[in-house]
């Protein structure tokens, strides 16, 4: 009778699964697809990602039709999938700029108004590095070549949205790494830079006399 029991409950349960996903809009089927990768980069690891379950990925948060029309005209022919603003940090003074983040479907883009600063095709992305805190600061590493200036140091308001979507795209989840303390990231030209993570009363990015950048 147990082993009867057993079955039945086994053959309900499978059946309100089979019934539920059956149920579901392609939209929620993407949106669970995407909170799964999330989760396998940062559950149990970044401070936030219990907070960022119940908030629903946007596919994007710029529309095509908010970027200039040169950018368009530079990546055309390339599918756009997700735009969002973004603060990029110089590599050298740590000087913050405002910029947007492209994601198409082979490379990502750092666009400063009408002009594409940075092109880097998800064939060669070596890493994506975040750390542990809850700050929004991602890096992108990039191979060490005369194509590329350096990795690309980003801060992003939705973090775990943003980086998602990229690993996604990039097909990459495996290279995103989450960082106690420090990581080190490529200036160019064979040098090298450190970030350093740590807690304080009010979120800040600076340069320390140390030289490194600081964020807290």
């Amino acid at each position: 009778l147990m082993q009867t029991s057993e079955m039945l409950h086994k053959i309900c349960v499978r059946n309100l699964v089979r019934k539920y996903c059956r149920g579901l809009t392609a939209e929620r089927k993407v949106q669970l697809q995407q909170k799964v990768v999330t989760s396998a980069v940062f559950s149990g690891k970044k401070e936030g990602y219990l907070e960022s379950l119940s908030q629903p990925f946007l596919d994007t948060r710029l529309k095509e039709n908010d970027l200039n029309p040169k950018v368009l005209q530079l990546i055309r022919g390339e599918n756009i999938k997700y735009v969002t603003p973004v603060i990029k940090y110089d590599r050298n003074g740590f000087k913050a700029r405002e910029r947007l983040l492209v994601l198409t479907q082979s490379s990502a883009y750092v666009v400063e108004m009408a002009k594409i600063k940075q092109k880097i095709e998800y064939s060669t992305l070596k890493g994506i590095s975040t750390s542990n805190l809850s700050d929004g600061i991602v890096v992108i590493h990039v191979p060490e070549d005369n194509k590329q200036k350096g990795d690309v140091i980003l801060q992003c308001e939705h973090i775990f949205e943003t980086v998602t979507k990229l690993c996604i795209l990039a097909n990459k989840q495996s290279v995103v790494k989450v960082v106690k303390g420090s990581l080190r990231f490529r200036v160019g030209s064979g040098k090298e830079g450190t970030m350093v993570f740590t807690v304080g009363p009010e979120p800040q990015v600076f340069k320390d006399k140390t030289g490194q950048l600081t964020v807290v």
